[in-house]
């Protein structure tokens, strides 16, 4: 049995690493033209451009490792299973549960824990040292502190979270101004908006329409009066942008971090949804690797297919269906419709189930 479960083991081994090897290589190779301009245009040096492109690994590897895992599962039960050496292995009375199945999820959660400790640590450090070299060689501008999906806390006094960002056309903003002595803050909520830098004045002129604010009593401060708005006009300083302090964003955080800003947010009554949205979506990536492997290894012992074009076409159809739900669950959660709990595990859940099944046939058949 031993042996057997090596030989397993090592048929996977070794496609996993080439296919790792390869995705990511490619999407390094995307990124090289983005790169290029940096050198050609920008004149900068090769040294921090060489930077640049080894901070694109961790974030990478944290999508190209659950699909090499998949593909590599694809390839190597595939070809066993199509050389007749799986129902071999069931006729000689073997249970492929204990000898395939059981073996490659144990490497799979050995593998999605890798890649937790990646997501906490690796991948926020660096995204963050990647701004802090963009920052170091002059690529920024009035309004690089604008992002889509990210809580924004580069002003003096806002707080900024907005949805979608489409050029200087916004939608779906929030804006919290915190209090003193840990009051309520003020929140303005607007449908729109758009925003004009001014790089001489180190500010950015912020219009919305069609929102409320809620306007904190001065007499007492467990009070709010709701204000409507058509049109209203915030100039946001970028003194604090212009820093040499760079600040965190949640893509930059461990996961400590995250749930210290959590903490710190809800004592001032400000919506943490974004926040725990990517604190379990990093975890959730993380552990996609078992649910690949199990749905993987269960499709290739009952399709019994050796073409590598058809399990090369089985991987794409997952890895879409997977990140298309991923996608909308993270939509869900960032509107209110899903608490980010439930949201983010939607994908891993369903696929799962799915693998499940399949195991249920395996077992039976």
């Amino acid at each position: 049995m031993r042996i057997l479960r090596n030989y397993i083991v090592k048929e996977f081994i070794g496609p996993f690493f080439v296919c790792l090897a390869a995705l990511t290589l490619v999407m390094l190779l995307g990124n090289l033209i983005r790169l290029a301009h940096l050198i050609i245009n920008k004149g900068v040096d090769l040294l921090s451009v060489a930077k640049l492109f080894g901070y694109l690994i961790p974030s990478l590897l944290t999508y190209t490792l659950p699909i090499a895992v998949l593909i590599a599962i694809l390839l190597s039960l595939g070809r066993l299973a199509s050389d007749n050496e799986i129902v071999a292995l069931r006729t000689s009375g073997i249970n492929l549960l204990h000898l395939i199945i059981i073996p490659l999820l144990i490497i799979g959660l050995i593998l999605g824990l890798i890649l937790l400790i990646f997501n906490d640590r690796l991948v926020p450090y660096a995204h963050f040292a990647t701004r802090r070299t963009l920052s170091s060689i002059g690529i920024k501008s009035p309004t690089v502190a604008l992002e889509a999906g990210t809580f924004i806390n580069a002003f003096d006094k806002y707080i900024i979270f907005i949805y979608n960002i489409d050029g200087n056309q916004l939608s779906q903003v929030r804006i919290y101004e915190p209090q003193p002595d840990n009051r309520h803050c003020r929140t303005i909520v607007a449908k729109q908006g758009e925003f004009v830098p001014y790089p001489d004045k180190n500010m950015i002129k912020l219009k919305l329409t069609n929102g409320t604010s809620d306007e904190p009593d001065l007499n007492d401060p467990t009070k709010f009066y709701k204000l409507n708005f058509k049109t209203l006009f915030l100039n946001l300083n970028l003194a604090k942008a212009e820093k040499d302090e760079i600040q965190k964003k949640p893509k930059d955080m461990t996961f400590k971090e995250i749930n210290s800003q959590i903490n710190e947010f809800r004592v001032k009554g400000i919506e943490v949804t974004p926040l725990v949205t990517e604190l379990h979506k990093r975890i959730a990536l993380a552990f996609s690797v078992i649910v690949f492997i199990l749905l993987g290894s269960c499709l290739a012992i009952l399709t019994r297919r050796r073409e590598k074009s058809i399990n090369f076409s089985m991987a794409f159809g997952i890895i879409v269906a997977y990140y298309l739900l991923l996608l909308g669950s993270n939509a869900l959660s960032l509107q209110g419709y899903l608490m980010p709990e439930i949201a983010m595990w939607i994908p891993n859940l369903i696929l799962g189930i799915i693998g499940l099944l399949l195991l249920g046939k395996i077992c039976v058949y």
